[in-house]
């Protein structure tokens, strides 16, 4: 049986540790006082107030705390269930599928208006489970061997025209610098100062073409052109290889992810050749376009939040920057999306935690995050709305310009 008691580090006294054994002694209390009373432990949805703001100060706690508290089976990459989740995807996708060509079709036209929609939703949700699987494989997460994690998830996201070592190497840079204002590499907040958000596009109408702009083209023009990427000197893309995205042991793989992609084209031109785009475009075009605004949708919830700072090369440190993120509840897409939208912050925590063992992590780490820990159950919709109007721009407080945090504004 595991040990979830954090451990404290350093053999002499000192003010630090002092507030650390404070801190897990006030946590010890707190668990065990909910707990006697029939509570849950430390569950953020009963706090009433979901925009209350999470501690900037240095944490008490140190990482090393965190994998204490984890029991060590989730730590474990099963190749044999990390198979059985892509296998399970895999004949849903293909079912989808075949209910597609076969039976919609043979639908009169006003059942089949109405089916090709909910078909496209269903399939590009089960697309969108699928590349969550590749983008595991990217993190390791998947199996003990990396030679095999790249291969699967060179396969996966290129199939989803996805140039996957590219992503892979720049999505292990946000992971590095989350909610860094200099360095994080995706969602970088505008400022005040950018009056075509602050002052333009700050209205009704304005977040409503956002919206559209966001979820239709924002997934094809990040690797393209780096939108809501962070600004390098030269031209930045996911395709060029000279890229500053990358450094030159990158290089190489970065041609490969582009041969992926020109296979994958090649591979749909001639599909579209046989059967004819129309076709094409309703069995595997429309779903990917949902999978497109399913990725931007929930990464984009990811990491805007009223509640979430962003800091400068003054104040940030990588613990707080990996709690500056938020779990949310998208119902039964939990589970087609494997849990990376409710067990988002552990997941930034560590990465190589299997998606299978995220929301047990979450749970063992939660009475030691405490209010560093944010989850928000705000119906989905409606808090992407809110965060559309919401998170418009970041900026310090008033009278706190010097203090390296920033809070989002409208």
């Amino acid at each position: 049986m595991c040990d979830q008691t954090p451990t404290i580090k350093g053999s002499a006294p000192s003010r630090q540790s002092s507030s650390k054994t404070l801190y897990f002694l006030e946590v010890y209390f707190f668990v065990n006082n909910k707990m006697g009373a029939g509570g849950r432990m430390n569950d953020a949805t009963t706090d009433k107030n979901v925009l209350k703001r999470v501690p900037t100060e240095k944490t008490p706690f140190e990482i090393s705390d965190l994998k204490k508290a984890i029991p060590p089976h989730c730590f474990k990459r099963s190749l044999t269930t990390s198979s059985y989740y892509l296998f399970r995807d895999i004949c849903i996708c293909y079912t989808f599928y075949h209910l597609g060509s076969n039976y919609i079709p043979l639908l009169p036209k006003p059942l089949a208006y109405i089916a090709w929609p909910i078909y496209w939703f269903c399939q590009g949700s089960s697309f969108m489970g699928i590349w969550s699987i590749g983008h595991d494989l990217g993190h390791h997460s998947f199996s003990e061997y990396q030679w095999l994690d790249d291969a699967l998830g060179f396969v996966v996201h290129s199939t989803f025209l996805t140039p996957y070592f590219s992503f892979k190497y720049s999505h292990r840079s946000h992971h590095a610098h989350t909610n860094s204002m200099e360095y994080d590499e995706v969602w970088i907040p505008k400022r005040k100062a950018d009056t075509f958000y602050s002052e333009i596009l700050n209205n009704p109408l304005g977040n409503l073409f956002m919206t559209f702009v966001r979820l239709l083209l924002s997934f094809p023009m990040y690797f393209t052109f780096n939108i809501h990427g962070r600004p390098y000197d030269g031209f930045v893309s996911h395709f060029y290889p000279q890229s500053p995205l990358f450094n030159d042991s990158e290089r190489k793989l970065v041609w490969l992810s582009d041969a992926g992609m020109i296979a994958a084209f090649y591979a749909l031109y001639k599909v579209a050749e046989t059967t004819g785009a129309a076709w094409l475009f309703c069995i595997y075009g429309a779903p990917l376009l949902v999978m497109n605004a399913h990725f931007i949708f929930f990464t984009f919830l990811h990491h805007s939040h009223p509640s979430l700072a962003h800091y400068d090369s003054r104040e940030w440190d990588w613990i707080r920057g990996a709690l500056s993120t938020v779990d949310r509840n998208y119902g039964i897409l939990n589970t087609v999306f494997h849990d990376v939208t409710c067990a988002h912050v552990v997941h930034h925590l560590i990465s190589t935690i299997p998606h299978y063992h995220t929301v047990e992590a979450t749970n063992a780490i939660k009475p030691i995050l405490g209010d560093y820990y944010k989850y928000d159950d705000t119906p989905i919709l409606k808090a992407f709305w809110r965060e559309t109007k919401e998170c418009i721009f970041v900026e310090p407080d008033e009278g706190a310009e010097n203090s390296g945090v920033y809070w989002f504004r409208r």
